[in-house]
């Protein structure tokens, strides 16, 4: 059974020199990642989150039971500006979704936890998306699964192994 990639590289065969092995493992790749952000999309309009508000409520989330940091540890993590930090967790301050602290270790600082209903709303978003990753995944067996694990894994050393002319990611 022909898949869209199989269409794709029989329309392009002769026309263009590429490896047909390495376009459709590529193309395959591409059209997955599209087909996971269309889902979360999804996911998040069906709990009524923006991406961003998404992403700095698991930041938080995966900070541990409180979900506690301070706004320059979520701005480092999300590669943002201090000002960009402070709009996004006024945003949600105002959802209700984090609240600001005083720090229990210096009372002078103030850090960003989540509530309940923060909570509450990026398990939602978390339990949608993935379902969407587990019917994908889900075609495969266990052991055709670990075997794509690390055949990815093996792909992204490759790719994260800095280059020549490439600086290390910090």
């Amino acid at each position: 059974m022909d898949d869209s990639v199989d269409r794709h590289i029989a329309r392009w065969r002769g026309k263009t020199p590429f490896d047909e092995r390495v376009e459709a493992i590529v193309t395959r790749l591409q059209f997955l990642v599209r087909h996971l952000s269309r889902s979360k999309d999804t996911a998040l309009a069906m709990v009524g989150l923006q991406d961003f508000e998404f992403e700095t409520l698991h930041r938080l989330a995966s900070r541990g039971e409180h979900g506690r940091a301070t706004p320059s540890e979520l701005s480092a993590d999300l590669k943002l500006s201090p000002a960009g930090m402070t709009g996004r967790l006024d945003t949600l301050e105002k959802a209700g979704l984090v609240r600001r602290v005083r720090s229990e270790e210096d009372r002078r600082r103030v850090d960003v936890e989540l509530t309940e209903e923060g909570r509450a709303t990026w398990l939602r978003a978390m339990d949608v998306r993935g379902e969407a990753e587990e019917d994908m995944v889900g075609v495969l067996t266990t052991a055709d699964q670990d075997v794509l694990a690390a055949l990815l894994k093996r792909m992204l050393l490759q790719v994260e192994e800095p280059g020549p002319h490439e600086a290390p990611e910090e």
